[in-house]
């Protein structure tokens, strides 16, 4: 007895129209998307860039992207994305608020050195270190908050001038009180075993770092979507006075953010220095420029936090991979970097025309 194959069944038209519509929503809303624009307008200027001075741009960015994940360089990128994400998220968290942090390198710093003197001094493993870096730049990035609220003075200044003699108290730090002996580099002796990160695996450079930060980007999604405190930071960089005349407590709140920012800034320098090489270094956390690609992503992000960690790899590849690309196609590194400031340029000329269309409408 032979079996009958019954035939195919093909959804009705109009489940099918409804599904093409919905595809194709979802596609213009990706083409349309701020950041899909200004990632394609850099990489096509990129790309007339390489022609212009004879490269290949074929070769250029597979040699790119192989630079930054393959060929045993994938820990390098992740030991690079772990504090460029968790600074991104010191800049976000205020920017949620309306206040601007730009006093990252300061907290950074403050929190790194802080992070070493406790784990050289107080023993014990890297919790306390740890708790004592976030602290350090929670308290730095809090000092805006009153400097705002009783003379006026806005975060996004305060910050950044908080910033420099942060770094150079750091500095002073590592070069004298907590000084190697016997060297002449400005940097604290090896720090304990018992306070150094556990390597995932075996990497010598991705510790337990990345799981910290993720658990805590994941913890930091769910408040600002799906909390109380999530909501009313968002009504208050929405619109500070409505938001007041909501009942919400604005200086509170505008303060709590700040210090947020400035403890996840303080808790990246803590996690740089309880990893490799196990020292605080003068210098070796401002010099990669965490805080400008930090600064970067976000706004290429557009400041939607679960946009915040894509733009984050992007950036993190584009800066991790410039180094293959340098060596196999010829291409200057720094040209990952004129990529960068042209994404944040298109980024700032698509919000200000964005901008002028609303005030023609209205």
């Amino acid at each position: 007895m032979t079996r009958v194959k019954k035939p195919l069944r093909t959804p009705a038209p109009g489940l099918r129209r409804e599904a093409d519509r919905r595809a194709g929503v979802v596609v213009r809303r990706l083409v349309e998307s701020p950041a899909v624009l200004s990632v394609a307008g850099a990489l096509v200027l990129a790309t007339l860039v390489m022609i212009a001075v004879g490269v290949d741009p074929s070769v250029a960015y597979p040699a790119l992207v192989r630079g930054a994940l393959m060929d045993g360089n994938l820990e390098y990128t992740l030991a690079t994305y772990v504090p460029t994400l968790g600074m991104a998220l010191a800049f976000a968290i205020p920017l949620r608020a309306g206040e601007f942090n730009l006093g990252g390198d300061g907290q950074l710093s403050l929190g790194g050195v802080v992070a070493a003197a406790l784990a050289l001094h107080a023993g014990g493993s890297y919790v306390v270190p740890l708790l004592g870096a976030a602290l350090a730049g929670a308290l730095l990035a809090g000092l805006s908050a009153p400097l705002r609220t009783r003379l006026g003075i806005p975060a996004i200044v305060s910050t950044l001038l908080l910033s420099a003699p942060a770094v150079s108290l750091a500095s002073y730090l590592a070069r004298f009180p907590l000084a190697e002996l016997g060297t002449g580099l400005a940097q604290t002796p090896l720090l304990p075993e018992a306070a150094r990160l556990p390597a995932l695996g075996s990497s010598a450079y991705v510790t337990i770092a990345l799981l910290m930060v993720a658990v805590l980007t994941a913890l930091w999604l769910y408040a600002d979507a799906r909390t109380v405190p999530g909501y009313e930071i968002r009504a208050l960089g929405a619109n500070r006075e409505f938001a007041r005349y909501g009942g919400v407590r604005v200086d509170r709140l505008a303060a709590v953010t700040l210090a947020a920012g400035g403890a996840f800034a303080g808790l990246v320098g803590g996690l740089i220095v309880l990893g490799p090489p196990y020292r605080f270094v003068d210098g070796a956390l401002t010099a990669p420029g965490y805080t400008f690609t930090a600064i970067a992503a976000v706004l290429l992000a557009a400041g939607s936090p679960p946009a915040i960690p894509w733009a984050v790899a992007l950036l993190t590849i584009l800066q991790a991979g410039g180094q293959g690309m340098e060596r196999e196609a010829g291409v200057p590194s720094q040209l990952t970097q004129v990529v960068q400031g042209l994404i944040i340029v298109i980024v700032a000329a698509a919000a200000a025309m964005r901008d002028r269309l609303v005030v023609r409408r209205a």
